[in-house]
């Protein structure tokens, strides 16, 4: 047993995978507060990336009956990682990166700028054909939505479809142990599931003021099956999460192009391939009942299944296998976790040490990315030492290239 229980003054237990690891108090105040709602089954397990989030604590496995937390969910619904093993191997790759990640910066809009300066760079100006396929299998169901919540018309749906967003979202050229490449990238339902998440997170809040006057944060309000929108948030965060994965699927093919590009010598992509989410909910059965399991910040991890635990952009990534841990909700950490805020690691670093934690690395060196320095996150080995009965390494991978947005 590599967890360690922790019982609050109320509520089921908490079962971490933290040994070795930096866990806040504030987090671990979060985790407790999540265990006292009467809505929890067994008990919640906290992964050895966990720290202090929004709504709830990322990093952790939250199982439900009959009900769901939209807060817990969060906002960045479905926001995931996808990873392609190709036929290139490190000595296919030129020596000046710089082209290679020009050319992936304009193959795939990311960032964002202001609504006043005209058009949101990190969106499509003219979608790709990529983007129409991708969409045309999304709008039946959209459409369906926007019926009853015509609010999420007026988001970024189709033009976001295909973009990288901000952040802690990246795309990466990477090679493993063997130098094989491989091209990896994390992103997630960018506008569209962002305005999904925060209109239902409204509205649980709402609800919880006649219906749950004794929640412990009011961030924590659930909705319960049979109630006026828990049918319709089931069914927009499903929507959302194909969203997230047809999202890195369109990125990917974009990636692939713009290497091709650059790099003469054909190659295959797709030797081997995972898409996972790590924030987002599923129906599951755990302990021999259905349940709504949300992972946030958390990748499923059933026995034999494939999952990608990515390290900061300074540090090692890794592919993984599954143990299918019955205890952890057949779940792992979903990448180090952040040890600090986007605040304070700007206050503490500079850009001096952006340069000397990423080198080697072909990505962005300015103050504008500082809050994404590795320092800000915790030692990913320690983190992988922490969960070895939840998964195996089946590859470590290193960055090259990187991409922010």
């Amino acid at each position: 047993m590599t967890y360690k229980l922790h019982q609050g003054a109320q509520g089921v237990p908490v079962k971490m995978w933290t040994e070795g690891v930096p866990v806040e108090a504030e987090a671990l105040q979060q985790l407790e507060n999540a265990a006292r709602l009467p809505i929890i089954y067994k008990h919640i397990a906290a992964m050895p990336d966990v720290h202090y989030g929004i709504g709830a604590t990322v990093g952790s496995v939250i199982p439900t009956i009959k009900a769901v937390i939209p807060a817990a969910v969060g906002v960045d619904i479905g926001c995931g990682m996808m990873a392609c093993k190709t036929t290139l191997h490190a000595n296919d790759l030129p020596d000046n990166l710089g082209p290679l990640r020009a050319a992936i910066e304009k193959a795939v809009p990311h960032g964002i700028s202001p609504r006043r300066g005209g058009r949101d760079h990190g969106s499509w100006e003219t979608p790709p054909d990529e983007t129409d396929i991708a969409w045309r299998a999304l709008s039946p169901e959209f459409e369906a939505l926007c019926q009853d919540y015509p609010r999420l018309r007026n988001t970024n749906n189709y033009k976001h479809l295909g973009t990288l967003g901000t952040g802690n979202h990246f795309i990466e050229v990477c090679l493993d142990e063997a130098g094989s490449v491989w091209f990896m990238l994390h992103s997630g339902s960018r506008g569209v599931g962002n305005a999904i998440g925060t209109m239902f997170i409204e509205l649980a809040k709402k609800d919880a003021e006649q219906h749950q006057r004794n929640l412990p944060d009011q961030d924590l309000a659930y909705f319960e099956e049979g109630s006026k929108y828990f049918g319709d948030y089931v069914r927009a965060v499903g929507w959302a999460q194909k969203f997230a994965r047809a999202n890195r699927e369109v990125m990917m093919h974009r990636l692939v192009g713009a290497v091709r590009s650059v790099i003469s010598k054909p190659f295959e992509a797709h030797m081997e391939a995972v898409n996972c989410h790590h924030n987002y909910v599923s129906r599951e059965t755990h302990f021999g009942e259905e349940v709504l399991l949300t992972r946030k910040g958390a990748v499923s991890a059933k026995a034999g299944e494939l999952g990608i635990i990515p390290g900061s952009m300074g540090a090692k990534s890794y592919i993984v296998r599954g143990k299918g841990n019955p205890e952890s909700f057949m779940s792992c950490s979903h990448g180090a976790g952040r040890k600090m805020s986007r605040t304070k690691a700007k206050k503490l670093y500079t850009v001096a040490d952006q340069v000397a934690a990423t080198e080697g690395v072909e990505c962005r060196k300015d103050a504008n990315v500082i809050d994404e320095i590795p320092m800000a996150y915790k030692d990913i080995d320690a983190v992988m030492q922490a969960q070895q009965d939840l998964v195996e390494v089946v590859y470590t991978l290193k960055q090259i290239v990187c991409v922010k947005g």
